[in-house]
């Protein structure tokens, strides 16, 4: 945890502060020795730009991978509750092949079934081809570089992560207690979101965690399946970095979009402490 997370928050965390100098790296110290005194001289013009950027394109980016990052999560869920339910109730030899099924897809490179993708979602691509052959659209669809594209290539990749946790809640579920309250009339909708719901909560929680937050800082699937106008937090930081290589403004950037990440994180561990008292 020391090395593989602290020391490089440490290292970005410092250089967010600095400002930014033709050399290698570039960015200047913000710790100095002068007639051996030391100066701490740390730099805040990074963190204003941000929130007083006259475009406001780092706010439009961090709103647009906090509505992009919860919406794929939404959908992550939706589809992922029947998988999860399917293979929580289904007999252990048929288990297995869905197990297969669902993770045989992450045995490839990510960058590979993003480009799968691409020839999926263009304009002479499979998608296209089928509906023009059944009759049902006469010009092809534009579903590369969109929005769509963006949302579908996030739920194919991260899908897994929300069953898989769904699943582990699913059978340590209490099935008399679904029962019970079919036998006192409850409605199937009412018993799924009064009965079924509340006992997955923390199955729900989990995947909703592991897609939610490496979907906010994702930089593949917007870039090789979305369009110029999707611009991403995680597109922000590759061009602050390798582009214009202002190291001290895209580490203040990192900083904020891990601050934001940290709220559901904090939130999340709030609502295990909370399940583990009662």
């Amino acid at each position: 945890m020391i090395l593989f997370f602290l020391i490089p928050f440490l290292i970005i965390f410092k250089i967010s502060f600095s400002v930014t100098e033709i050399a290698i790296p570039p960015y200047s110290p913000i710790v100095t020795f002068e007639e051996g005194a030391m100066q701490i001289i740390l730099h805040l013009e990074n963190y204003t730009n941000i929130f007083i950027d006259p475009d406001g394109t780092y706010m439009r980016s961090y709103l647009k991978s906090i509505q992009v990052a919860a919406f794929s999560t939404l959908l992550c869920l939706i589809i992922g509750y029947p998988i999860a339910w399917a293979l929580a109730t289904s007999k252990s030899t048929t288990r297995n092949i869905l197990f297969i099924l669902i993770i045989m897809p992450s045995w490839t490179s990510f960058v590979v079934r993003i480009y799968a993708w691409m020839t999926i979602l263009k304009r002479d691509g499979l998608i296209n081809d089928i509906l023009m052959s059944i009759g049902i659209i006469d010009h092809p669809l534009h579903m590369l570089q969109t929005d769509l594209a963006v949302y579908i290539g996030i739920v194919y990749c991260y899908l897994p992560y929300m069953v898989l946790p769904l699943f582990s809640s699913l059978m340590k579920v209490d099935y008399s207690l679904i029962e019970a309250a079919q036998d006192l009339g409850c409605r199937p909708v009412k018993t799924f979101f009064h009965a079924l719901v509340p006992q997955t909560r923390s199955g729900i929680i989990a995947g909703s965690m592991l897609v939610f937050i490496p979907a906010i800082g994702e930089y593949v699937i917007p870039e090789l399946l979305g369009g110029k106008d999707s611009i991403l937090i995680g597109r922000i930081l590759w061009q602050e970095f390798f582009n214009n290589r202002d190291w001290p403004l895209a580490s203040s950037v990192a900083i904020t979009m891990l601050t934001v990440m940290a709220i559901p994180i904090i939130w999340f561990f709030k609502n295990q402490r909370k399940q583990g008292e009662l």
